[in-house]
């Protein structure tokens, strides 16, 4: 199902590094839910000394990158909302659409008066040539969350992003 629509990129081996993978993509992730909730000023200082923690497993070679590429993302310019006072981390989302149960873990969710920010992070994966080569997995997981949320939330437009850590690419990704 789906082939039409390409291959899934190529994911980074979760063995390759000291913490590999995996480690990072955790790494990212939590950065990317706690760093928000300082003053942007602080951002830097508290990637770094989160990624120095022996329990990081992250390499003291690649923590300078890997704070790099968090702060790119943080200050992203279309993501401006998604990262601003009142957005929301981690955010679980259930609900029914067509007759079947949706459920996920939404990475990034900001609410404003007229519209809907959802962001989905890849950490692994190097970013498709153009937001028409995502693979229809990823478009269907941000369908299924536009869809719950337009249900929940009339009124609004939803907009989805795929943010692709490396190189802080971001895609948004339209209905």
């Amino acid at each position: 199902e789906g082939v039409r629509d390409g291959k899934v990129p190529a994911a980074a081996s979760p063995l390759a590094g000291r913490g590999g993978a995996l480690a990072r993509g955790r790494a990212v992730h939590v950065l990317l839910q706690h760093l928000p909730a300082l003053p942007p000023a602080r951002w830097e200082a508290a990637a770094r000394d989160f990624l120095a923690r022996p329990g990081a497993g992250v390499a003291p070679a690649e923590a300078a990158g890997l704070a790099r590429e968090v702060l790119a993302v943080l200050r992203h310019p279309d993501l401006a909302p998604a990262f601003a006072f009142g957005s929301r981390a981690e955010v679980p989302l259930t609900g029914v659409v067509e007759g079947a149960v949706v459920g996920g873990l939404v990475d990034r969710l900001a609410v404003t008066e007229d519209a809907v920010w959802v962001v989905d992070y890849k950490t692994d994966r190097a970013a498709p040539a153009d937001a028409a080569a995502v693979p229809v997995a990823y478009r269907r997981q941000l369908a299924a969350y536009r869809a719950v949320l337009t249900a929940a939330l009339p009124g609004r437009l939803v907009r989805s992003f795929l943010v692709w850590t490396v190189g802080a690419r971001v895609m948004e990704v339209a209905g």
